[in-house]
């Protein structure tokens, strides 16, 4: 992991690049560096890999953390210091470079370099919800069961996991390359292929109370943080001759249980499980946006 240190004002920034966004856009990556450099006082890291990443976080000091890079960098970034409990004291900014960065753009990050490097600089913290999961995982944005899958053609919609990984499935390889590292020479491997979306019977309930039950099939559920410490449920049935109305609900915990199922987190797709409970933990980080967002 390469490190420059560089000084201008009395404000420090520890910029951390992440190694997706250097081989995908040397070019904005140069632009940010240049743009933060000239407005703080800055120390570059540019770590190879996720171990590097996390101990560049760790090491920050008192200097305020700069992401480069596009949404899983950011979401990375939250999930670490959530697990370290630094999220409280800590206000993160990112400048977003990269394929995925549809939830840098919903949480009001300008997309653009320049504009988003100057936010950085001269922006204001907001403080957002977080969901956390009973695995201690973290959701900044949205979650959705059953994932959405890649398009026809081998297109992946914006926001798909590991855009750096081999084209297909890069959970499920993933998966096999562990359990053949586990299972005795000569013995066949097996792995259970991905769930195809569809109909699932799922049992969900908010703060509590059911909102639906195994006994009703279901097309869709998704989840959002939407007011202070509440999020939105939707639970779209399957329609059976007319459509069927969508079933809503707020609240700040969501259990979903039943049938091993996956669920798409941001952009990270988890699972099978089954069940999960995530709660809504009000101002629980916070993010450097432009002034007057």
């Amino acid at each position: 992991m390469a490190e420059v240190a560089t000084s201008t004002t009395s404000e420090q920034l520890l910029v951390v690049v992440d190694p997706v966004a250097r081989r995908s856009d040397g070019e904005s990556v140069r632009i940010a560096k240049d743009v933060l450099g000239a407005g703080a006082g800055m120390k570059l890291c540019l770590p190879d890999g996720p171990e590097e990443f996390a101990r560049a976080l760790a090491r920050r000091g008192s200097r305020r953390p700069v992401v480069v890079g596009d949404d899983r960098a950011l979401i990375r970034a939250v999930a670490l210091l959530h697990r370290h409990r630094e999220l409280a004291g800590c206000a993160l900014s990112v400048v977003p470079v990269g394929g995925a960065l549809s939830l840098a753009r919903s949480l009001g990050v300008p997309t653009g370099t320049v504009a988003a490097a100057r936010a950085v600089l001269d922006g204001v913290e907001r403080r957002m919800d977080l969901m956390v999961d009973d695995s201690d995982g973290v959701v900044l944005g949205a979650l959705r069961i059953p994932p959405l899958r890649p398009a026809p053609g081998g297109a992946a919609p914006e926001g798909t996991p590991d855009p750096d990984d081999v084209p297909g499935h890069p959970w499920l390889r993933t998966c096999q390359s562990l359990v053949r590292t586990l299972v005795p020479a000569g013995r066949p491997s097996r792995v259970a292929a991905a769930p195809e979306p569809g109909p699932s019977r799922l049992r969900v309930e908010v703060d509590g109370e059911t909102l639906v039950d195994l006994d009703q099939p279901v097309e869709a559920v998704s989840v959002a943080p939407v007011a202070a410490g509440v999020a939105s449920v939707e639970v779209r049935p399957v329609s059976v001759g007319a459509e069927a109305s969508p079933l809503l609900a707020r609240g700040r915990t969501v259990t979903v249980s039943g049938a091993h199922f996956r669920y798409r987190a941001d952009t990270v797709v988890s699972g099978p499980v089954r069940t999960r409970t995530w709660v809504v933990r009000e101002a629980a980080w916070g993010l450097t946006v432009p002034s007057g967002r």
